[in-house]
């Protein structure tokens, strides 16, 4: 196995990886960042590289990373591309580096589906349906009350949603005061009346409770009939979820916060989760992903993928998710974004009545348009989830 670029060896049409470039994109909910390669071939590859909070610090990374591992490497040797940059810049992990080496990843199956004239989708497996199921997060925001989440709950399943996913629980971490915990329950209450026993509903716990708390949630969210209670433990209590799953009415879900099978490895020992949520544009890439969805079906487990990102990372994933037998439904903020974002990713795949149809482009299907990149440049927001009212997302 090559761990430096062999220029000796035959490559193909598609030639070789002659430039690195990052772009990013400011928005009200975050900034998007992505990294496109540019082939001595004239071909060019997209992935998306966003990281909450240190999108500056990733755009560097593939720079630097570009320069170590890809300049002068065939775009088609994935695997070799992959472990060159995670062994050979001993990454070992981490969220940074799994975000560079999950945008590589993606950004080289989109050179290789162009060169082919083939959606990346039939690299990675094919199809086992003709459409991803998708649901809706982010509605949410405004008020934390049961009649605010209820009216933006019913708005968000007239756009033709079916499944709503929502954090109900405020600045809670560790315990609720009673006070705190009767409101959250209230909202979510007022949710599932507000769309009916027809609507699918989720609810985040964004690894905020200590195991009492949990276990208690656990069965006071049981009449509203829950598809998953996602994150409801910190990862750092890992060795405790088998417990509260023992404990739980509805499934559990969680994983978006691994980068890779390796960190994966004890969420599966030690069968932490029903549903696991790996994310295309953290865990890995094309390469990573299906390596994890695959472990998952081994353990009996369900694959709904993360996806906070833009909706470049949503049309990626569909390509994923198409192949992936026990896929669930794959997440989404793209109607919640400004038109703009549309504008910059021409050729996102629209979603429609809850669901994304077969992508029919070459590659991921999705050019960045640089002018609305510099009519909107990077915003460097935070969100504080443990800071009252950070479910508004008002960033004045």
């Amino acid at each position: 196995m090559m761990l430096t670029v062999d220029r000796s060896r035959p490559t193909t049409h598609a030639g070789r990886i002659s430039r690195v470039e990052t772009l990013t994109l400011g928005t009200a909910w975050r900034d998007f960042s992505f990294v496109r390669l540019h082939t001595d071939e004239g071909l060019t590859g997209v992935g998306e590289i966003t990281h909450p909070y240190r999108g500056k610090q990733a755009c560097d990374l593939v720079v630097a990373m570009g320069e170590r591992h890809l300049l002068g490497a065939d775009p088609f040797d994935v695997e070799e591309i992959w472990l060159r940059m995670y062994q050979g810049d001993f990454l070992r992990g981490g969220d940074i580096g799994g975000i560079v080496l999950s945008g590589v990843d993606q950004a080289v199956h989109d050179i290789m589906g162009k060169a082919l004239g083939v959606p990346v989708y039939r690299l990675t497996g094919g199809a086992c349906r003709d459409s991803v199921p998708v649901y809706a997060n982010g509605w949410y925001t405004g008020e934390r009350s049961p009649e605010s989440f209820a009216k933006r709950a019913r708005e968000t399943v007239g756009r033709g949603f079916s499944a709503l996913k929502f954090d109900p629980f405020g600045t809670g971490l560790g315990a609720l005061s009673r006070e705190e915990r009767t409101l959250s329950l209230d909202i979510v209450a007022a949710v599932r009346e507000a769309v009916g026993p027809d609507v699918d509903l989720f609810v985040e716990g964004h690894a905020r409770f200590a195991m009492p708390t949990a276990s208690r949630l656990v069965r006071d969210l049981e009449p509203y009939d829950i598809g998953w209670f996602e994150e409801p433990l910190p990862w750092t209590h890992i060795e405790r979820y088998a417990e509260l799953r023992q404990r739980a009415a509805m499934p559990i879900a969680g994983g978006e916060h691994f980068h890779n099978r390796y960190e994966y490895r004890h969420l599966f020992a030690s069968d932490a989760v029903d549903i696991i949520q790996p994310d295309l544009c953290m865990a890995g890439g094309y390469t990573e992903i299906r390596k994890i969805a695959a472990l998952a079906e081994m353990h009996g487990m369900l694959v709904a993928p993360h996806n906070s990102n833009s909706p470049f990372c949503t049309t990626a994933t569909v390509h994923a998710a198409l192949g992936m037998p026990q896929l669930l439904v794959l997440e989404t903020f793209d109607s919640l974004l400004e038109d703009y974002v549309a504008d910059a990713l021409r050729g996102a795949l629209p979603i429609s009545s809850g669901r994304i149809q077969l992508p029919a482009k070459p590659g991921i299907g999705i050019e960045l348009e640089d002018d609305v990149f510099a009519e909107h440049p990077p915003r460097s927001g935070f969100w504080n989830m443990f800071a009252p009212g950070w479910e508004r997302r008002d960033r004045s």
